[in-house]
């Protein structure tokens, strides 16, 4: 079919192209896919291959528009293709694209995070993995310490250690969660309820000298959204000086996303304190492979080459994902944040009045601008606060809801425990065909039945 071009389009799709690119796709690829969550594995169906993407919206290769409510997983702030950071990387593509060497752009991108987060030096890597296990590193090189404390439901990258689920009790040893990772790489790694601070308590009273770090997504969005409950973060800071711990705030996902200063800036700001690392990437690319970490200056004096934990990458600090990185940051202004955070606020109540139209039990919440909405029972669940909170949703339901807005044109995360981004480019056309395709939506929701039902 053709782009959709009225804001009441909502005809069936056409994805010829799509399953034919996926069928090729599978012969050379595991699943057809580069990464697992651009998969249509936990809601069925075709994965849509895009061709091109402009402000707003995706172009898929049959043609079809989609509201895009992923943004490349948060990267693109200012909407897809900004014609601004599209030049300066042109410009910088036509002075060659790697040295091996030092170049301006690190260290101007190095300057631009340094000066919005309360991180006195930084790294930069190519992905938000390299960020978190190299963060983990220093942090057990600088504490001599070995165990490490995250949360059930945060997702730090692919990184072995942190690839563990969470046991029984309240402190409990983890068991790998995927093949392949052997039992000693997370057995060093304690698995806490999300924003349980009296778990976390307890397990610096049982473990505390021999804890080097604890890790936590600043606000989770691995979950769906899911803030931090009010002083939890803090908490966590605060026991980890305690006790000699380091805290590491992990903003790969909310850096530059929901603030200038990050999720920091909402909450540490605010309150007084100060994460010992930090972790950033999406946002700083501008779509680009760029990550970064940094934190305390005596703690980054560990590092390579000024000390003895060793870090490095052939394509850190590349120019490209650099001036990708740096215009993005310096076009990300208070406007643009205002932009996003009433867009956000506009289409949750979208979703929320739809959904409650169709009587579909729900819950639609936020962290920051990031926002989700969990198909759980608010009598039940009035707030999802944890990743057991989130495992109570009704994934048939989401599944439906779903395949609807993406028939209508509404490209959403393919997964019910992911969070949905909007950019500063969501003007009140792209609003409009969300809430145009929200009502057929929501009622499909409403009809759905789990499988093996009637």
């Amino acid at each position: 079919m053709a782009a959709v071009t009225s804001l009441d389009a909502s005809p069936a799709q056409n994805t010829s192209a799509s399953t034919d690119l996926f069928a090729r796709a599978l012969k050379v690829t595991p699943g057809g896919v580069n990464s697992p969550v651009r998969a249509f594995r936990a809601v069925g169906g075709t994965p849509r291959f895009m061709a091109r993407a402009a402000g707003p919206y995706l172009y898929d290769v049959d043609g079809n528009e989609y509201v895009d409510l992923v943004c490349s997983w948060g990267p693109m702030i200012l909407g897809h293709a900004h014609p601004a950071v599209v030049e300066a990387v042109q410009r910088a593509v036509t002075a060659g694209t790697s040295y091996g060497t030092p170049c301006v752009p690190e260290v101007e991108l190095g300057v631009e995070i340094v000066d919005r987060t309360p991180v006195d030096q930084v790294r930069l890597v190519s992905s938000g993995t390299e960020a978190t296990m190299s963060a983990i590193r220093l942090a057990r090189g600088f504490t001599g310490r070995e165990l490490v404390v995250k949360f059930a439901g945060c997702y730090h990258g692919h990184v072995d250690s942190l690839l563990a689920s969470a046991g029984s009790g309240v402190a409990t040893f983890a068991l790998p969660g995927t093949p392949g990772v052997p039992i000693g790489s997370t057995a060093d790694t304690i698995v806490l309820p999300y924003n349980d601070e009296a778990a976390v308590r307890e397990t610096f009273t049982s473990h505390g000298d021999r804890i080097a770090c604890v890790i936590t997504e600043a606000a989770a969005g691995n979950m769906g959204a899911v803030a931090p409950v009010e002083g939890f973060n803090a908490a966590l800071s605060s026991l980890c000086r305690e006790h000699g711990a380091l805290f590491v705030s992990d903003e790969v996902m909310t850096g530059f996303r929901v603030g200038r200063r990050g999720y920091w800036g909402l909450d540490g700001a605010v309150e007084g304190w100060v994460p010992d690392l930090m972790t950033f990437g999406k946002v700083m690319g501008g779509g680009f492979p760029a990550a970064a970490f940094g934190g305390r200056r005596d703690v980054m004096a560990y590092l390579a080459p000024e000390g003895p934990v060793y870090q490095a990458g052939t394509l850190s600090g590349n120019p490209i994902a650099a001036t990708a990185g740096l215009t993005t940051l310096r076009l990300a202004t208070d406007e643009v944040y205002a932009r996003l955070d009433q867009v956000a606020a506009t289409v949750m109540g979208l979703v929320h009045e739809a959904l409650s139209a169709a009587g579909v039990p729900h819950v639609v919440q936020a962290a920051g601008n990031l926002f989700s909405a969990f198909f759980v029972d608010p009598g039940e669940v009035p707030v999802v606060r944890s990743f057991a909170d989130a495992n109570r949703q009704q994934l048939h339901q989401f599944r439906a809801f779903f395949h609807a807005m993406l028939e209508a044109g509404v490209y959403l995360p393919p997964s019910a425990f992911e969070a949905w981004f909007v950019s500063a480019s969501h003007d009140d056309r792209a609003v409009d065909v969300i809430a145009s395709a929200l009502p057929k939506a929501a009622a499909a929701a409403a009809a759905a039945r789990p499988e093996g039902t009637g």
